[in-house]
């Protein structure tokens, strides 16, 4: 387990432990409780939010052998043991009747008539074949027609898990024959807890607002965020402090960007282009911050723009900024009233093209500072 990355190593065991998706975990386990479990399923949604992870719940819940379905949801008894032999096959890897495929990789229709084929025998050891195909929209046309009647007809043995991040991709076809579930990306302080969670077990200590720029960087996707995290402890320093963290992941905090939008504010050409060179000189990844200016810009934009009750107003900034303190938001808010509606459609344009261009230009920092010269109208 020591030389495992984290995201393996803390991979959640139960369903209880996966986190922010409780639409998903409750209709599994409400299915697991009663026997009802679908002959195929359909998990959609971004990259590292617990699809795969789900899906070997599911496998392992099914198998388990110290579990036994009820009539009455009140019997709680969805949770695979992790004790008998079934469990720990799955839990290490060596269940036979656990079968994954990448359909990246495999996307052909003769590994479908493989699969197909394979599906008539009975388990090797365990209760039900379980056949978890990942990135199932990668499939061609004919492999998904060569899928199609397994999936409408199967063997009572077998269940399909398909899962997807692009299930647009997937025929309709497929999704009706499925149970589908959507999966959401992770709020902020959902994978801030996660992470702390991880290096207390880690014995490594953390600073908050160091979790908070990992968590902000992994863009909903608690996979990224502890791969992060591990690529941060990996200093093996028991101490790590935000300075850290923004050199290691080339990334600078958002008081770079508050200081940068005050610059714009004040249509101070030379402070800005300033600015934007210190942040190359400090070794910070241009793109990277070109990328958080055009997020604070696009959280300005539509906090500034809303207007309505306090209520609301903390609604939205929930929904759209949940990761900003107190004083951060009121900052935020005033400085968004120096910005017309046509000041931040320019200005995120503009900066849209620039972190493009800047991963091609020979001066990093130069699309930047045109962006600023284009919007001061005057030599810096």
């Amino acid at each position: 387990m020591e030389n495992l990355v984290l995201y393996r190593k803390y991979r959640p065991r139960t369903f209880e432990e996966v986190m922010n998706q409780e639409h998903v975990v409750r209709t599994i386990t409400n299915a697991l409780s009663l026997g009802k479990v679908a002959h195929a399923y359909l998990f959609c949604g971004p990259r590292g939010t617990g699809k795969t992870t789900i899906a070997r719940l599911l496998a392992k819940a099914v198998n388990c052998e110290n579990r036994n379905p009820s009539t009455s949801l009140k019997a709680k008894n969805f949770e695979p043991c992790n004790k008998c032999l079934a469990c720990r096959e799955i839990n290490e890897g060596r269940a036979l009747d656990l079968i994954e495929i990448d359909a990246a990789s495999n996307r052909g229709i003769d590994e479908i008539r493989e699969l197909r084929d394979g599906i008539k025998f009975s388990p090797t050891r365990l209760k039900y074949k379980v056949f978890i195909i990942d990135e199932v929209h990668m499939l061609t046309r004919e492999a998904f027609n060569a899928l199609l009647k397994t999936l409408e007809e199967p063997p009572e043995h077998a269940i399909f898990i398909l899962a997807t991040t692009e299930v647009h991709k997937v025929p309709q076809t497929i999704i009706s024959r499925c149970q589908r579930f959507d999966f959401h990306k992770l709020t902020l302080d959902k994978i801030v807890e996660r992470l702390k969670f991880i290096a207390v077990k880690e014995n490594v200590k953390i600073d908050k607002p160091a979790l908070e720029l990992i968590a902000l960087n992994a863009d909903g996707a608690v996979r990224d965020a502890e791969s992060l995290l591990g690529q941060v402890m990996a200093m093996e320093d028991k101490e790590i402090t935000l300075e850290e963290v923004q050199t290691i992941l080339g990334t600078t905090d958002i008081s770079a960007v508050v200081q940068m939008t005050d610059f714009l504010i004040k249509k101070d050409a030379k402070g800005a282009i300033g600015h934007i060179n210190k942040i190359v000189e400090e070794g910070y990844d241009l793109a990277q911050f070109a990328k958080s200016f055009i997020n604070y810009l696009r959280k300005m934009m539509i906090l500034t723009g809303w207007r309505g009750p306090d209520q609301e107003q903390q609604k939205m900034r929930q929904l759209i900024a949940p990761e900003l303190t107190e004083e951060q938001f009121k900052l935020i808010l005033e400085q968004g009233q120096k910005f017309s509606s046509a000041d931040f459609i320019k200005l995120i344009r503009l900066l849209i093209r620039a972190e493009n261009e800047i991963k091609s230009s020979i001066l990093p920092q130069l699309p930047l500072e045109l962006v600023v010269v284009e919007l001061m109208g005057d030599k810096p």
